[in-house]
């Protein structure tokens, strides 16, 4: 289980650069996805039934950026849980 709180404000705020630039298409729209802040703010913003088939690789992702933000070392794990849960739901 995910607690959002204190790590929250910490990971949506983070402009700790991810390993790689995730470019999606969302509503007709290419979202860019380059740091922890803006991926943490993506996988969490949304509602969560649109993950629910995805939960264990949502909640995964979002623990990963939740500890990247506090420690840069982290963001090969984090940027690899995004790309796992973003291939397995087709966003990618």
């Amino acid at each position: 289980m995910t607690f959002f709180a204190p790590y929250a404000s910490v990971a949506s705020n983070s402009e700790t650069p991810l390993r790689t630039i995730f470019r999606i298409r969302l509503n007709s729209q290419t979202v860019s996805i380059a740091t922890v802040g803006q991926a943490y703010q993506f996988l969490t913003t949304l509602n969560s039934i649109e993950w629910m088939e995805y939960r264990a690789l949502h909640d995964d992702a979002v623990e990963a950026l939740e500890r990247a933000a506090t420690n840069a070392m982290l963001t090969v794990q984090a940027t690899n849980a995004v790309r796992a849960l973003f291939v397995s739901a087709k966003l990618l």
